[in-house]
This record gives C-alpha cells, structure tokens and sequence, in this order.
C-alpha cells in the first residue's frame, strides 16, 4: 500500500510519466512550480555564459561529443585542422580554419551549457525550500527535537502556527491553514486536515493556524522537492521520438557528405589539382555541408523548450511531454482545484426573517477576524466590498476576547461590547444555540438546506445578547471559478481544443460552472470509472487526450490520459 501523502506526490510529479507506477504512454506536465525558482535571465546573460563556459569545455570530452554524431565530426575535423597547422606554423589559412572549427565546436557545448544551467539554476532556488529545520517529533506523549533529516517514515511531529513543516507527510490529527507558495506559488493559504484528499502536507511548507500532527511518509532525499530537483536538472531527461527521428537524418546525412568529400581527393590526384584539395580545405567543406547548425542547437532546443515551461510554473517530465501536449485534442479538467480555486469563498450574506443583511455582514466580519483559514479570510473581504464595512483588526477591539477557529470546535467568534457572536458550520452553531437556550428559526434550516442542494456550503451567523441567543442569518460559500478562466477556454476552442469539466458535483452545480468558466462540455457526478470511460471513448475516437487533476481520485484518469497535467496543490 501507499500512503495518501506517496499518492498525492505521484499525482503532483508521475501521474503520466515517470517512474512512479501510473504512467502514460506520452509524459506528464505537473504544475504549481515554486514561482520563486524562476530564472529571468536571457539566454546571452553574460554572467550564465561565463558560468557555463567550464562545462562547455569539459564536454569536448570524446565521450560526451559521440552522443552528437555531427558535432563529434566536427570534433575529430578540429583535431586534425590544427595538427596540420602545427605542421606547417606559416600557414594562416590553417590556423583561421582551426580557430572556426573550434569556436564551432564551442559554441555547440555552450549553448547546451547554458540551457543546463538554466536548470541547475532552477534547482539552486529549490533547494532554499529545503531549510535544516528541527522537527518536533513525538515519543509517545512527549515532545522531543530532532533535526528534520534525522525523520524516518512512521515519525510522527507535532507542527502549531508559525513552523516549518519538516518533511512530507500526512495529516493525522487536526486541521490548519498551510501556506504552500514556497512549493507552489500560491500565495493563498489551503486547509490541510486528517482524512480525504487533503491530508498531505509537504516538507519547506509553512503552517499559519492551529496544530496538526503529521505522520512522515518519505526518506530524507526522495522528498517532493528532492524529486523536483532531480528533474529540473535533467537527471530523468529522454530524447524524443522527433528527436530521435532528427538524429538518425542527421548522422545519415553526415555519412554522406563525409564520403562524398573523402572521394574528392582522389579525383583531385587524378585532375592534378592536389594543392587545391588539402585537407583542411576539404575538412573546412565537410563541415560546411553537414548540417551542424542543427546538430549543435538540437540538444539546447529541447532543454531551452522545458526551461521555457519552468519559468511559467510548468515542471515538463521529457521532451515527450512536451510534443504530445502540442498535440492534444480534448483537454478534461477536474473542476475543483483546477477550474475552482478549491477553497470555497463567501459569496453572500442571506438574513433570517426580522435581520438585515448588514447586521449579517457585520457580525459575520466580527466573528471571522479570528478565522486565518481561506473561507473565514473571504468572508472579512465579502463584507468589507459589498456592504462597505471598513476592514477590522482585532487590535482595535481592546476588550474583545477572541475564539479562535479550530477543527474540534469548526467555529470562530467574538465576544465584546456584553455580546456573544459566533460563526460557523450549522451544526456547530446551532449546537452552541440551544446550550444558551435559545431556538433555531425555520428559515434558518430552509435557507441553509436551499444553499447545500445548490452545490455551495452554508455558515451560520449566531449573536447572544440581551435578546438571547438567535441566529441572524446564513453565509453562502461557494467554489469561485479562477479568474480569466473564460478566455483561456475562447483560446483552447480557437486552436481547436474541445474542454469538458469533469466533477463529481450535481448537475445542477456543474451546469452552473460549466456555464459560467466557458467549457465546451461537462461530467457531473462522476467516479474514477467515469473518468476513465470518458477518456477511452475519445481515445477511440482518434482524439489525443490531455487530463488535468489535483486529487488522487484523478490518478487512474491522469494514467489512462495520453498526457497527464498534475495540477499541484493550492
């Protein structure tokens, strides 16, 4: 078995492609690479060039340069123009021609050279993430600490608000706000809890609320970001079947030439016009007819190709990756997390008869100031925009006592000014309504089932004071389509991509999406299995199939794909 968190990095990494056990016959283009590891530098930056310029000259290496049939002529035609030119110091032409052939040569190993360092670059920012924390690990009851290399799987630790998550794992007790743009990016906080498909946490990540425990799941060095770095560097870089394909033509094409110009110098014996076919006139035009422009630039090309990717937080397994996407037909998507920013965000404030919706908004911002987690966050900026409610900190309120949200209570709230006021799930507040014995309203349950039957997911807003405990009114929170998502849609159609939004939610809520994010097509509540039938009956309809997921019910869909898009988490 593996564990939810070895899952989930499958999915993030080698839901397609590597060598973990899902893979798809094309690659895997996982997304959500750190945003900070990005490389701004051009090509011809002079300080990557000089970085470069060692490796380029330790690849003159004969057993680096046979990789490139074309190139390791040139190589061997180098070799022989400057022995010539040795042999005869008064010759300029033999020394101008060797100088070319070299800086040729040079120039090949360079450009390569700095593609690779591109990468290598790119991995140097990852490894920032990967910080000596000391860990907090758990022996029985008692805290102990550890350095975060010395953790072995099973290990559990304990993290609170403020540390560093010191490798990966999953949650196993507790709920907390994560921030994860140090891996992803995102510079919106996630909910990482124990159970379902967000229990995994990631080593370098940072946890902003409440304590979990987390139980590790890998060795120190088979971490996520120590497999993220391994692939920037191109330790797992395969030549494509173009490539492949472009090689085989160019080493033909070379033997050819080769013959042809070793054939001159007998017919120049013959003709008696030795003097005018020496060798290193006759190297100087073989090189000029193989083609070593291409030679030269085609391993740089393939490398510049998925460094391009890195930089707009696209981790690209192989060169093959890379051609099947350009390929796709039919792009499925995974609705949350993927066309949804996943975290549900507060959309309105919905009053109980004899309440307004500004006292809903007003006490719904209140109670929420002492909530870190993305939803409790929306619902401070809800009120704040729509109902003009100016931005409250808890600063400001010195006699307030503050209920901070947890996963064991699922509520926040304040209590000031002889007032109790509390938000939360339904069952929590109504819960914490009658101990006060006060009553729950009919609307009340009307209103919250009215929104669950919607797809969204509803919030009690509850006030104890001299009236008594009552609830004043329900929030709506609903999954947000991210931004621009209708003209990337308008794009993919354009080039002549159909989308269709997978979801697992009713069809009612999909339609709703759907509509709304400019989807071709969708599947409301559909299993893994569903996933998968889908994808086989493009597949067996000659389409060329993308899938996108973020969850590890998405890995046998992102398998059976022809390229799989691991959307990373956040």
């Amino acid at each position: 078995m593996t564990t939810n968190a070895q899952r989930r990095q499958e999915d993030d990494m080698a839901a397609s492609s590597t060598g973990s056990p899902t893979r798809a016959p094309h690659g895997d283009i996982p997304t959500g690479h750190q945003e900070g590891g990005r490389v701004g530098a051009g090509l011809f930056d002079p300080k990557q060039l000089l970085k470069s310029l060692p490796d380029a000259f330790r690849k003159l290496d004969p057993r680096v340069m046979v990789k490139s049939p074309v190139m390791f002529v040139v190589l061997i035609g180098s070799v022989v123009t400057t022995a010539l030119a040795l042999g005869n110091p008064g010759a300029w032409f033999g020394w101008v021609i060797a100088a070319w052939l070299w800086l040729t040569v040079v120039f090949a190993n360079l450009a390569e050279a700095v593609a690779e360092g591109r990468g290598k670059a790119q991995a140097d920012t990852l490894r920032k993430a990967k910080t000596d924390t000391v860990a907090r690990r758990l022996n029985g009851d008692v805290e102990e600490q550890v350095p975060g290399t010395e953790l072995r799987i099973g290990d559990l630790v304990v993290c609170e608000a403020g540390d560093i998550i010191p490798g990966d794992g999953d949650v196993v007790e507790g709920v907390a706000s994560v921030d994860e743009s140090a891996i992803t990016g995102e510079s919106a906080p996630v909910i990482r809890e124990s159970g379902g498909d967000r229990s995994a946490v990631t080593g370098g990540t940072k946890v902003l609320s409440d304590r979990i425990v987390i139980q590790i799941t890998t060795k120190p060095g088979e971490t996520f970001i120590d497999r993220m770095i391994n692939l920037v560097e191109g330790a797992a870089r395969q030549k494509t079947p173009n490539e492949i394909a472009l090689n085989i033509l160019l080493a033909s094409l070379t033997i050819v030439f080769l013959l042809a110009v070793v054939s001159l110098k007998p017919f120049a014996l013959y003709a008696g016009a030795d003097k005018q076919t020496s060798l290193i006139v006759l190297t100087a035009l073989l090189v000029c007819l193989i083609p070593t422009t291409i030679g030269a630039l085609l391993s740089a090309i393939g490398i510049a190709g998925m460094d391009r990717l890195v930089q707009r937080n696209v981790l690209a397994m192989s060169g093959r990756a890379v051609e099947a996407a350009g390929d796709v037909s039919t792009l499925l998507l995974d609705k949350t997390g993927t066309i949804t920013l996943g975290n549900r965000q507060a959309a309105e404030f919905v009053p109980v008869r004899g309440t307004t919706e500004a006292e809903v908004a007003d006490a719904a911002q209140l109670s929420s100031l002492a909530d870190e987690t993305p939803e409790g966050r929306s619902i401070v900026v809800l009120a704040k925009e729509r109902y003009g409610l100016r931005e409250r900190h808890q600063g400001e309120l010195v006699d307030a006592e503050w209920i901070v949200f947890t996963a064991q209570t699922r509520m926040s709230g304040v209590d000031v000014d002889g007032r109790k006021i509390r938000k939360g799930a339904t069952g929590s507040v109504i819960a914490w309504v009658h101990e006060r014995g006060g009553s729950v309203t009919e609307d009340a349950d009307t209103l919250s089932n009215a929104i669950s039957q919607a797809g969204g997911t509803p919030l009690l807003v509850a006030v104890e004071d001299d009236e008594g405990a009552r609830v004043l009114g329900v929030i709506h929170l609903k999954d947000v389509v991210k931004e621009g998502m209708r003209e990337r849609f308008d794009e993919l159609r354009r080039m002549g991509i159909k989308t269709v939004m997978i979801t697992g939610d009713n069809p009612l809520t999909a339609r709703a999406i759907a509509e709304e994010a400019g989807v071709d097509d969708f599947l409301a509540e559909a299993t893994p299995e569903d996933k998968m039938a889908l994808i086989k009956r493009e597949q067996a309809g000659g389409k060329l199939v993308a899938m996108t997921g973020d969850g590890t019910n998405d890995a046998p869909a992102l398998a059976q794909a022809d390229v799989g898009v691991a959307m990373n988490t956040g």
